[in-house]
């Protein structure tokens, strides 16, 4: 569904430790310039899954990703890349017609 690479991996397992959370959540949410937008947030523990999302193990925390958004997502790669002036996520997302100019929203 959705591949992590190893660099995407130990971010996301840095997050869930360094904000003593179970697991670290995607969603597709509408919004933005070119009409949705990635958002991120924390689960404490399994109980706040929803039926229809999905959890892939990293390490010994979660990555979910919301179960209504995973046809927006399907077949990305989510890599987390450090740089000098600054760190992020970057989705190689081939579901992706068209980004905003600022490169926080898309479209699909």
């Amino acid at each position: 569904m959705i591949s992590i690479t190893e660099s995407a991996k130990k971010q996301l397992k840095d997050l869930c430790e360094s904000h003593q959370k179970w697991a670290v959540k995607l969603s597709v949410k509408g919004g933005g310039c070119a009409g949705f937008t990635y958002d991120w947030s924390f689960l404490d523990n399994e109980t706040q899954l929803d039926t229809l999302d999905e959890v892939i193990d990293v390490d010994s925390k979660k990555f979910v990703v919301d179960g209504v958004s995973v046809m927006y997502v399907l077949g990305t790669q989510l890599d987390y890349k450090k740089e000098i002036f600054g760190s992020n996520f970057v989705f190689s997302n081939p579901n992706v017609t068209s980004k905003c100019g600022c490169g926080t929203s898309f479209a699909v």
